[in-house]
């Protein structure tokens, strides 16, 4: 990995995209997966790079949500393995939702490679490798562990993904997912949309997951109950048109 100087003004953009080549140079991040870091790095400079009021209360929904499910399940992909690994293995510990690797560009090797390296991370059981299940995708993210993303009642996946998120929402499946860009068919399709950097997002919804432990159950069901997915997204999209106004004003 390239050496980045840590009083570099784009330091934690530079890092990120260092993390997503790294993972394609171990071959666990498709070539595809670079150019989907790029569109999500736009969203999060409209977004100002931070976690902001209405991420904090979905992230929340989310952490309460899993609480709740009764067999929850945690997708993962190439950049999120690259990312964020010791993140997704916190977030799995803390609400007990497995993880399982699940790929577009689906091989056997890619498969047993991110495998290898959530448990190189400290990951003790990782799902994916099985694929004895199908959903009614016409890519390799329809092939599914049965005792996984196939029988699970709560989805969290993170990143871009609306044809398995709508796919996913129709099998009756609560979804979660985390996409930067609130007009994609993901979030406006998912159950609680995070619109939020995957790295920070998961730190967020492990962090609130914890802060919940000690809720009983009707106060989780009031909370995720109030949410309103719609209402979010629409706060997002304020929150890009305010920071671009702003943004003009500073150079015109």
């Amino acid at each position: 990995m390239t050496e980045i100087p840590e009083n570099h003004p784009r330091y934690f953009s530079l890092l990120t995209r260092e993390r997503i080549v790294e993972g394609v140079n171990l071959g666990i991040t498709s070539m595809q997966g670079l150019i989907a870091q790029g569109r999500g790095e736009c969203f999060d400079y409209l977004l100002g790079e931070k976690t902001n009021a209405f991420a904090e209360k979905s992230e929340t929904v989310a952490a309460a949500m899993l609480i709740l499910a009764e067999k929850p399940i945690i997708s993962v992909n190439g950049n999120t393995a690259a990312l964020i690994p010791e993140q997704m293995i916190r977030l799995s510990g803390i609400v007990g939702a497995p993880l399982e690797v699940n790929l577009f560009h689906r091989t056997d090797e890619r498969i047993n490679r991110i495998i290898n390296h959530l448990k190189d991370n400290g990951a003790t059981e990782v799902l994916g490798e099985k694929g004895d299940e199908k959903l009614p995708l016409s890519h390799g993210r329809g092939t599914v562990d049965s005792d996984g993303i196939f029988s699970a009642d709560v989805v969290v996946v993170p990143l871009e993904d609306g044809d398995r998120c709508e796919t996913l929402v129709n099998m009756g499946k609560k979804v979660i997912t985390i996409d930067l860009n609130p007009l994609s068919r993901t979030s406006r399709t998912a159950t609680v949309s995070i619109v939020d950097n995957v790295v920070r997002a998961l730190d967020g919804i492990a962090n609130a997951a914890l802060e919940m432990q000690d809720w009983d159950r009707e106060q989780l069901e009031k909370l995720v109950e109030s949410y309103d997915n719609k209402a979010t997204l629409k706060k997002s999209l304020a929150a890009i048109n305010e920071n671009l106004r702003h943004m003009a004003d500073e150079v015109l």
